[in-house]
């Protein structure tokens, strides 16, 4: 099952959130920085140790102080103008971190808007990409959720789940 709900990606009681991580891990603004201050020191101390991660690809953490027991940390593109991989970049965000949260036997995930924020990735296209993501997925899964910020957010995807979301 895929839903959206609006709520405090922090707060959910899932196997997994994700997190829309900048490429040195170490915390940041938006959602992840409030990842980070809910996960407590540990989080950081962790993260130090991993090296990074590249735009596109993920890598998972305990939740350390989170409800949650895993966090999967992605790097969303910045958005250019739309032709420069950005697309690719974004599906492949999702798609890593779904077959990262299989790999740890997580049932059940939520994610932010990867890019939405101040990487400037359109809202629409973004949630396009993340539902067509989440639905290929969904057989592998009790429950995927997307977590919106807002009311605005939360009409988009409820629309594309509605509407069958495209890939474009």
């Amino acid at each position: 099952m895929i839903r959206a709900i609006k709520a405090s990606i922090t707060d959910l009681h899932v196997d997994a959130i994700v997190n829309a991580a900048n490429r040195t891990l170490l915390g940041g603004g938006g959602v992840d920085g409030a990842i980070h201050r809910a996960a407590g020191p540990e989080l950081l101390s962790f993260c130090r140790r991993l090296g990074g991660c590249e735009t596109g690809e993920a890598k998972i953490t305990p939740g350390f102080r989170l409800p949650a027991k895993w966090i999967i940390h992605t790097v969303g593109p910045v958005w250019r103008d739309g032709h420069h991989g950005e697309p690719e970049l974004l599906a492949a965000c999702y798609r890593n971190a779904l077959s990262l949260a299989r790999q740890h036997a997580v049932r059940s995930i939520a994610f932010p808007a990867i890019s939405t924020g101040v990487y400037g990735y359109p809202k629409p296209q973004a949630a396009d990409i993340a539902v067509s993501v989440m639905r290929a997925f969904e057989p592998d899964f009790s429950e995927i959720i997307a977590c919106c910020y807002n009311d605005e957010d939360l009409e988009l995807y409820q629309a594309r789940l509605a509407g069958g979301g495209c890939f474009r």
